[in-house]
């Protein structure tokens, strides 16, 4: 585990946290789900991955560029790449993550 794992891990703890809804899970990936569904990972080169609505996509996008996130050489579906100033954000990290929580809320339970 580098420095920046670690120091990008409690980032993503301290948002977590704040929304007493979501549980992180993982140790080697971090993650969050909801009814069988991801919807946050921190990937082991400590880049962090939230999964939202195709109409968050946009507005992410808008705001930070784009963001499409690979995991494991793919990329994955409504996933958005979150910049390393985002990431230092608590408060605002936090929002994305709920949003990618509700975003997994409209589908099916597994």
């Amino acid at each position: 585990m580098t420095d920046e794992f670690k120091i990008n891990l409690e980032h993503y703890d301290k948002a977590v946290v704040k929304l007493d809804h979501i549980q992180r899970k993982g140790k080697t990936s971090p993650y969050t789900s909801h009814n069988g569904h991801m919807f946050s990972i921190l990937r082991k080169d400590a880049v962090l991955g939230i999964r939202i609505s195709d109409e968050e996509r946009v507005d992410f996008e808008a705001k930070f560029g784009k963001a499409e996130f690979k995991n494991s050489g793919a990329v994955l579906k409504n996933y958005v790449t979150i910049p390393q100033e985002l990431l230092e954000e608590t408060e605002a990290l936090a929002g994305y993550i709920q949003k990618g929580f509700e975003y997994v809320s409209t589908f099916k339970p597994k």
